[in-house]
């Protein structure tokens, strides 16, 4: 059968049965409006975690003395790590500045202070990829090595927090999207059903002519797909209407959410194309192995 034949057949099923048709596109988009909700929601809470982990470093406590000539040239060795993004030298006197600017209730014991008790150090910051406990680990080691290095830190406990809290959200989004996958294939599977039971007589027919499987299943499929499209693309719209009433109701709190890349709005569409082409292929093959 030919694709525009196919499509006369598969448009006339949304003639014949409207409200089945709308049930199975409402089934879809509604599924994908769900996904899409947690997916901002993971989203946005994944450039949380991205913004936090900017500030994971590994600061190298210097003991006094040390030549600044010494800290120059390991400065340049941990440059050249592969994790390392940045090194900045810190001097006492700057270490001491910074605090009396940031630990406000402190002023008063620093402004008093004879001797500088806090000694210089090195700063390092991590290239993306590499903000976690296991690579913030392997720097300070390699660091510590350096005979004039008092004491290394990069804030071990809350920086496996941070990890753990990575490996959850991935989890948690992985489990709730394959969840309501399966809730649409169904729905959108029992709705096709439904349809081809209606059509029963006309496929008996049609198989005691000669017709094929693949002949029967087309126009079918061609529904499950243009179902699935639609869904899709409704779906779109309603996380779009979601995030546009989000951010006029919280005001400048939403103008720091993120909405989906082009490509994320794609996958959505073609996610549920396949959910439509499934529902259907599952039916319809249900269907002709019992007839």
């Amino acid at each position: 059968m030919r694709l525009p034949g196919l499509l006369n057949d598969a448009l006339r099923t949304f003639r014949r049965t409207p409200l089945l048709s709308a049930l199975s596109i409402a089934s879809i988009a509604f599924s994908l409006f769900t996904i899409g909700l947690f997916g901002m929601v993971a989203l946005n809470f994944r450039e949380t975690l991205q913004g936090i982990a900017e500030r994971v470093e590994v600061v190298a406590f210097i003991l006094r003395g040390t030549p600044t000539e010494a800290v120059t040239a390991a400065s340049q060795d941990i440059q050249a790590f592969p994790e390392v993004q940045e090194v900045g030298y810190v001097t006492a006197e700057q270490a001491l500045d910074r605090a009396r600017n940031e630990l406000v209730e402190f002023q008063e014991a620093y402004r008093d202070l004879e001797t500088n008790p806090l000694p210089a150090s090195i700063e390092v910051r991590l290239k993306p990829g590499f903000r976690d406990g296991a690579s913030a680990r392997r720097v300070a080691e390699r660091i510590r090595a350096f005979a004039f290095v008092d004491d290394v830190r990069y804030g071990r406990d809350w920086v496996q927090r941070l990890d753990r809290l990575r490996d959850m959200a991935g989890v948690i989004g992985l489990v709730i999207g394959l969840a309501f996958a399966v809730v649409a294939i169904v729905i959108i599977g029992v709705t096709i059903r439904i349809t081809v039971l209606q059509r029963a007589g006309e496929i008996s027919i049609m198989r005691l002519v000669g017709a094929t499987n693949r002949y029967i299943r087309g126009p079918f499929l061609l529904e499950g797909l243009i179902k699935g499209v639609l869904g899709g693309l409704l779906a779109v719209a309603m996380c779009w209407a979601t995030y546009s009433l989000f951010r006029k109701s919280t005001g400048e709190l939403g103008g720091s959410v993120v909405f989906f890349q082009p490509v994320h709005l794609l996958l959505i569409v073609i996610f549920g194309t396949l959910l439509g082409l499934m529902g259907s292929l599952l039916s319809v093959g249900r269907h002709l192995r019992h007839v």
